[in-house]
């Protein structure tokens, strides 16, 4: 199986995906709003015995033995470092061998935890949150957010000065509606824009939150500074092409995905680039 990252385009806020590593987890459409005034459904919960039993129905025999195996182990073992091989052996099985997000992002988690270094932590946060991005179940998406959220904030403690932990934070309020204010995570985000207009991650991050909740003029404005400070930026590059569509500038539309097929290599995602470009120059 490709482990290759890939560019989907075309369905809606772009996002760069491991669809080729663990499925296709393609976020469903959501309606555009403005976020500051939106209506909100109830917010769906699971919690990961649920995931992994789900998850474990997919197993052969031989494969559920094995995971059985290194649960017991997990239990068994009394130590901080043998705990902390255990849970790794079970994200390399459920990565490697099952090629399933969620468990392999639960056990690296756990793992990191453990550890208790700002690098582990930071890395399994934002491959949750990445996950979350992609993920269709508003349960599972809202899961994936809050056990990054718990991951960043412990990166936190170690680094409070961090401003891409703090970014990544707000970005969990965002992604997983974990909160009952719609605008915490904005706030979070909002306080590093603020103070440093020149960190382009919470700019994107922002642009992100633009994107969803409609304010296409607003994303529009972020993207353009970031397109300039990092010209190789292939999300931004996209997104920016996307909001000029959504808002109703198909000629800069089109000059932005003519620009990203400069920086694309992979052959289906370079033809539907070249698919929107046609129609939007009709």
């Amino acid at each position: 199986m490709n482990k290759q990252q890939i560019l989907l385009v075309g369905g809606g806020i772009v996002v760069f995906c491991l669809i080729y590593f663990f499925g296709n987890t393609t976020p469903e459409k959501k309606p555009h709003a403005d976020t500051e005034h939106r209506v909100e459904a109830p917010v769906q919960t699971i919690d990961f015995n649920t995931i992994l039993s789900n998850s474990k129905q997919n197993l052969t025999p031989s494969q559920l033995e094995l995971v059985n195996t290194l649960e017991n182990n997990l239990q068994i073992t009394g130590n901080k470092e043998g705990k902390i091989e255990v849970y790794r052996q079970l994200a390399s099985f459920w990565r490697d061998t099952a090629h399933m997000l969620i468990p392999y992002a639960f056990y690296s988690g756990e793992a990191a935890k453990l550890e208790n270094s700002e690098k582990s932590l930071t890395f399994a946060a934002q491959f949750f949150i990445d996950g979350a991005r992609l993920q269709g179940e508003p349960a599972k998406r809202n899961f994936m957010a809050d056990e990054a959220r718990k991951l960043f904030e412990q990166a936190l403690e170690l680094n409070p000065g961090n401003d891409s932990l703090k970014v990544g934070l707000g970005s969990c309020y965002l992604v997983g509606e974990i909160s009952d204010n719609p605008m915490k995570g904005i706030s979070l985000i909002r306080e590093v824009a603020e103070r440093d207009p020149e960190n382009m991650y919470a700019q994107l991050v922002l642009a992100r939150g633009g994107m969803v909740s409609g304010q296409f003029d607003k994303a529009i404005e972020r993207l353009n500074v970031i397109v300039q400070k990092q010209p190789e930026n292939l999300e931004a590059i996209i997104m920016l092409a996307e909001a000029y569509e959504r808002h109703g500038e198909k000629e800069n539309a089109v000059k932005w995905y003519k620009t990203s097929l400069e920086h694309l290599d992979h052959p289906e995602v370079l033809e539907e680039v070249k698919k929107k470009i046609e129609f939007l120059s009709k």
